[in-house]
């Protein structure tokens, strides 16, 4: 059977944890709420509702992508195409296409920049085996003018950071509903975490400053795992609406290798 990413890629070693995932995750919870069409997000109601759905729900359609058979990516990939011409269709007008370039972009900065600090440095080709499969993400999904490649796509993604980004009602009124739904022991280590994953241009605008509580942390996590801890401290942290949902992500990442 053909996937849609090889099986012994390093995109599945990046995906296939639930601890990666979550930086991932928290870096983009940061970059989307700067992003200046970030209110196509709020024309459905759903991310200020409830914005910790809104952006898993992101992250589990690239995960089902990154572990699925050819055929079964592709499938995904249309889908997350027609959700958003429908909502397109209501509104009356189109996403911008660097919106969706920049979504797209968010998710390679996140991986390796994820993968980076929990796990090891990733060679310049398998960071251009990243970008590769959300290359092939972005063509399915129709999303004009891509890089053709990881080296192309850096000057490009710094443009877009520039380009895109600003601090804005919507950038607080996110945050604050972060914290709401997080709590404040959680949503002090969702900021924590931007910090250690976020771009220089991100954490400028974010007003956050260059020392993060959980940078001496992070080494004394990556024992806990040998040691078989790190179940309890996601336990402690994860809010109670997807700590199974998020813990089952490891179970998933073992079913398919």
């Amino acid at each position: 059977m053909k996937y849609f990413v090889e099986q012994q890629s390093v995109v599945r070693k990046i995906w296939g944890k639930s601890d990666t995932i979550l930086f991932i995750f928290a870096g983009a919870a940061g970059e989307f709420a700067l992003n200046k069409a970030v209110d196509w997000l709020y024309y459905t109601g759903k991310l200020p509702s409830d914005p910790l759905g809104r952006l898993f729900s992101t992250v589990q359609y690239a995960r089902k992508i990154v572990f699925a058979p050819e055929g079964q990516a592709y499938k995904a990939i249309e889908s997350m195409r027609k959700i958003h011409t429908a909502v397109e269709e209501s509104r009356g007008a189109s996403i911008p296409d660097w919106a969706y370039r920049d979504v797209l972009f968010m998710l390679v900065h996140y991986s390796i920049a994820a993968h980076e600090l929990l796990e090891q440095k990733l060679s310049d080709t398998e960071k251009a085996a990243v970008y590769n499969v959300f290359y092939r993400v972005g063509i399915g999904m129709g999303i004009k003018d891509l890089p053709a490649n990881y080296n192309d796509w850096l000057p490009i993604r710094e443009a877009h950071l520039q380009a895109d980004l600003q601090k804005s009602n919507y950038t607080t009124d996110l945050f604050r509903q972060y914290k709401k739904h997080l709590g404040v022991l959680r949503y002090k280590v969702l900021l924590e975490s931007q910090k250690l994953v976020c771009p220089n241009k991100v954490k400028t605008l974010l007003e956050f400053n260059d020392f993060s509580l959980l940078k001496p942390i992070i080494p004394l996590y990556k024992l806990s795992r040998f040691i078989k801890l790190n179940g309890w401290i996601k336990e402690l942290l994860l809010p109670a609406a997807y700590k199974k949902e998020i813990l089952s992500l490891d179970k998933f990442h073992l079913q398919n290798k």
